[in-house]
């Protein structure tokens, strides 16, 4: 009986670990290039599960999207890619900008998803 039941505790912590991930209702492809973002505006459906997939044209650059709790960084030209996922669960403006110092005009990277 005890056997029985640790392996039912066991079968139910597992699905949660072994699932595979859930297909995106959307996905968008993302270039970053100094100074920019292309595109820069996004513009989604509530309760969307979308997935960015970031690029770089050039050197390696950051991705901070707060919403999601993204902080992660574009690999250089050739290197891969960065894939983000955002549940866009409430409506709104929701800010995204290059985190990592990439050149004098750094502070102009920046985007945002809109959730209508």
């Amino acid at each position: 009986m005890k056997t029985l039941l640790a392996l039912m505790l066991f079968a139910a912590l597992l699905p949660a670990a072994a699932q595979p991930e859930a297909k995106p209702d959307r996905t968008v492809s993302i270039v970053a290039e100094r100074f920019f973002f292309s595109p820069s505006r996004i513009t989604v459906k509530q309760g969307a599960l979308v997935e960015f997939v970031l690029t770089s044209e050039d050197t390696e650059h950051g991705f901070h999207l707060a919403a999601a709790r993204v902080n992660a960084v574009i690999p250089q030209q050739g290197k891969g890619e960065l894939r983000v996922r955002f549940l866009a669960s409430k409506k709104g403006k929701y800010a995204f900008e290059c985190s990592r110092a990439c050149g004098a005009g750094h502070n102009l990277m920046r985007g945002e998803v809109v959730v209508k």
